[in-house]
């Protein structure tokens, strides 16, 4: 199917799950409609993946930096885990930063905080990140085979594809994305070579196990823009050593 397609498929997804959102008053903030909704109920889900085996045993955890998932990082912080975030659209040629609570001088919930992480964390490349246990993304919407939609930057399928190729992620690292219930949709959902699916989703009332997990093996350069790949320094670094 032609990108384009797949692109207003998804976009006709998205408007359907912003708009049962706003409907239902399930986030904060206003309307969602063009963002990764920060729904009602984050810090419970956070709260039901902190008791999941998985996390307790994560040492690396990887979040995004959506206010949705501002209680993921700070749980992750007060339990002990080393923090990795990237900075806003990965415009950083070290595009990560590095956060562990025992290392900083300002509370949990400060340094959970995106705006803080990137002043406070250390600016790390994409080879200098460990070996990652856990991610926790965001969504706008997900269908229970774990296939998810963002807010249609693309950013977080990128990390995942640079730490990948990297060696730091790889298909036994386990993908978590935390939402409300209202966003766990039975559409099938649209997916493209960058797309990654979910292993697993954590809403406020339950645990849902996907069972067709899927990733990319790394980057696929035919599928990124000209324009895509200038934006982002840690990416155009990759292609120029791919071109050597």
């Amino acid at each position: 199917m032609p990108h384009d397609a797949v692109d207003e498929q998804k976009n006709a997804a998205r408007r359907r799950t912003w708009d049962l959102l706003d409907q239902a008053d399930a986030a904060h903030g206003g309307s969602t409609h063009g963002r990764i909704p920060n729904f009602r109920g984050a810090d419970q889900a956070a709260a039901l993946l902190a008791t999941l085996p998985l996390w307790q045993q994560a040492q690396a955890i990887k979040a995004v930096p959506d206010r949705a998932q501002h209680p993921v990082r700070a749980l992750a912080l007060e339990h002990g885990k080393t923090l990795y975030m990237a900075v806003p659209k990965i415009a950083d040629l070290k595009p990560f930063r590095r956060l562990n609570l025992a290392r900083l001088d300002v509370t949990t919930q400060q340094a959970a905080s995106s705006s803080v992480a990137v002043s406070v964390g250390d600016a790390v490349g994409v080879d200098e990140v460990q070996p990652i246990d856990l991610i926790v993304c965001g969504s706008v919407a997900v269908n229970r085979d774990g296939v998810r939609l963002g807010k249609g930057a693309g950013y977080s399928d990128i990390e995942v594809a640079l730490l990948t190729e990297a060696g730091h992620i790889t298909h036994d690292t386990t993908i978590v994305t935390t939402v409300h219930p209202l966003q766990v949709v039975d559409d099938d959902l649209p997916e493209t070579r960058h797309d990654f699916r979910v292993d697993l989703i954590v809403t406020t009332e339950q645990v849902i196990t996907c069972n067709q997990p899927s990733r990319p093996t790394g980057l696929y350069w035919d599928d990124l823009t000209a324009e895509k790949i200038a934006a982002i320094p840690a990416l155009a670094e990759r292609k120029r050593a791919h071109e050597l």
